[in-house]
């Protein structure tokens, strides 16, 4: 009977320590899905897509996960298999710092060809100041409009 309450106690010791597992293996797949990119939608991540290639990648996921893989040997795979581009968000390395730092370059290139042009435009357009007939002028002008 002993026997029989020991296998009974370590039963229920597995299945309580798999239903304690499966929310953290559960988080861990949401996130590591939320890392990795569609290769068929390409704009979603894995989580967030339908495609049935999605649904194989995270079936993928779990087995890993449930073999005992960290995150990092998860998306090592996933990037041996699919390239860098499997990242939803690409790592800073030489191959993608222009994807970083590109917008940011053009942003301070167009912001100082703006301030160049409004510097030059200024400097073409400063005011000489008018001349003793330009003012006569400009006073006959005021003085005819004012008085009609």
């Amino acid at each position: 009977m002993t026997a029989r309450r020991f296998v009974v106690i370590a039963w229920a010791f597995l299945l309580a320590r798999a239903a304690v597992a499966a929310p953290d293996l559960e988080a861990r797949e949401a996130r590591l899905a939320a890392q990795l990119r569609c290769v068929v939608c390409q704009n979603q991540t894995v989580a967030e897509s339908n495609a049935p290639l999605a649904a194989d990648m995270r079936r993928v996921i779990r087995t890993q996960l449930q073999e005992g893989r960290t995150d990092r040997e998860v998306i090592d795979f996933f990037e041996q298999r699919y390239g860098a581009f499997v990242h939803y968000t690409p790592p800073f390395q030489a191959a993608t710092w222009l994807l970083w730092i590109g917008p940011f370059a053009i942003a301070a290139i167009g912001l100082a060809v703006l301030l160049a042009v409004l510097r030059r435009r200024m400097a073409q357009h400063a005011h000489a100041p008018l001349t003793e007939a330009q003012r006569e002028r400009a006073r006959r002008l005021l003085d005819e409009e004012s008085n009609p």
